[in-house]
């Protein structure tokens, strides 16, 4: 975890990166244009559950697999999940597989997904309420998250999709946030459903507070974390996640997450390869605060 004096040092580094970054551009290469694609909060909060969900590997292919289900749901997500629990069809997901999943998994998370709008009006209505019973702030996310986990893999319609299946699939699609992994899927769909509304995060749920979230620990924001001295831990892990977190709630104690974006896709675009790039590294806005950024600015010859 940095000190104070270090992230006062990086807030106008983090700033001038997230300003900077083209934002449509990126949103067409990440799994969020998925959901901002509906206008229905309920719609959008259905759609999210389901990309977050297969945002696994690389996105050149996931993307196509989650624009497949999206099909499938058709204008409405919510209005077809809340009809798929009440008369599931496996059929409706019979061509749509996916490295670890196959079409039963998929059938079981809709239907999931399906029941808790029957049973409480909204998946964020129910989220907001296992929050509250764990006692809010940011203590309370990761046991409301591992209930909310729970209660989508248990719901009834579960049972009979994935019969002569097993529920390893659907457990890969909805892991348990009590492990000790970080959980990277889940705090993707919640930055997307309680920040915001920003132009890349919706802002739909109300009463989570951002200053709550987890960053989404994937391997680019880790190594970017690594580089910029957030962790010096080298596991991608639940307790790593939050370390990077903490030191980010010092930059910004009401919105840790802020420039989870802008880092992710610091990695993503290449431009912080996971190899070091003489160049990339000179031309990084983030170069200041990073020791092979400074070596690269070192080394340039003073310019006349």
């Amino acid at each position: 975890m940095i000190s104070p004096r270090r992230a006062r040092a990086l807030r106008p580094l983090l700033e001038r990166l997230s300003t900077a970054l083209d934002r449509r551009a990126r949103i067409a290469a990440d799994p969020v244009e998925f959901p901002r694609a509906f206008a229905d909060p309920a719609d959008a909060e259905v759609a999210g559950l389901l990309a977050a969900s297969l945002a696994y590997g690389r996105a050149d292919l996931f993307r196509p697999v989650v624009r497949r289900v999206m099909e499938v749901v058709g204008p409405s997500p919510a209005r077809f999940a809340r009809s798929f629990a009440a008369a599931p069809d496996a059929s409706r997901f019979a061509a749509i597989a996916y490295r670890f999943n196959q079409p039963a998994d998929l059938s079981a998370l809709v239907a999931a997904a399906g029941e808790v709008l029957r049973r409480h009006g909204g998946l964020g209505e129910r989220f907001r309420a296992l929050y509250l019973e764990a006692g809010g702030g940011p203590g309370a996310l990761r046991p409301a998250l591992a209930r909310f986990a729970a209660e989508l893999r248990g719901a009834p319609q579960v049972g009979p999709l994935l019969r002569g299946r097993g529920r390893r699939g659907l457990r890969h699609l909805l892991p348990d946030p009590a492990g000790p992994e970080a959980s990277k899927r889940w705090n993707l769909y919640l930055r997307w459903m309680v920040r915001g509304p920003d132009g890349v995060d919706l802002g739909l749920w109300r009463g989570v507070p951002a200053s709550a979230l987890v960053v989404p620990l994937d391997t680019h924001v880790h190594r970017v974390a690594r580089a910029l001295g957030l962790t010096a831990r080298r596991d991608a892990s639940w307790r790593t996640a939050e370390e990077i977190t903490a030191s980010l709630r010092l930059v910004d104690p009401d919105d840790p997450v802020r420039h989870d974006f802008a880092l992710c896709h610091l990695g993503m675009s290449g431009r912080c390869p996971a190899r070091r790039d003489p160049a990339c590294c000179a031309a990084c806005p983030l170069g200041g605060a990073c020791p092979a950024g400074r070596r690269e600015r070192a080394a340039r010859p003073e310019p006349g």
